[in-house]
């Protein structure tokens, strides 16, 4: 007889949005906020600073600068065809969940936060405080999430005013 298969583990999203929930304007973040860099990398590395697997669509893969170092970019895309050097392609989040084999970051876009959403454990939201013109926005995240913990910034000459929000999934 076969023993049940495991649990997959709990995804947590790590996003930064505007107010207006803006996520993404031409493949891009519509805002330049390096403290917000530097919190992506904190979080996708983890705190023990050994790379945490990174779940994301075809188009957020596309839109990074190359191969973050440390981490594993697990790429969801319906083409079969699809494939890209350091890349590890999944066709569904079972799949992309099950290549993760520990908790994984979920980084986008809309699409994949959407799928991601009900099955997260975890937000790590940087609230961008500004209306911001985009292409790609966060889906509604509902009921059910209670803030743990807010470090917020001032604005800062050109850039918005944000705050570093963690918010764990109500029980």
């Amino acid at each position: 007889m076969n023993s049940p298969a495991p649990p997959l583990p709990s995804p947590f999203l790590v996003v930064a949005a505007a107010r207006n929930g803006t996520i993404g304007l031409d493949g891009k973040l519509p805002w330049h906020l390096p403290a917000d860099l530097r919190h992506f990398k904190a979080m996708t590395m983890g705190p023990d600073n050994r790379g945490r697997p990174m779940i994301m669509g075809r188009k957020t893969f596309e839109s990074l600068p190359g191969l973050l170092p440390g981490r594993r970019h697990i790429v969801l895309t319906r083409d079969p065809a699809w494939a890209a050097p350091g890349a590890e392609v999944a066709r569904d989040l079972d799949s992309a969940l099950a290549l993760a084999g520990e908790e994984a970051a979920v980084i986008g876009g809309g699409e994949i936060y959407a799928l991601a959403l009900p099955r997260a454990n975890r937000i790590e939201l940087t609230e961008v405080h500004a209306d911001v013109p985009g292409d790609t926005f966060l889906p509604p995240l509902g009921l059910g999430w209670r803030e743990i913990a807010r470090e917020t910034h001032d604005p800062s000459g050109e850039r918005p005013g944000f705050a570093f929000v963690t918010l764990a999934r109500a029980l």
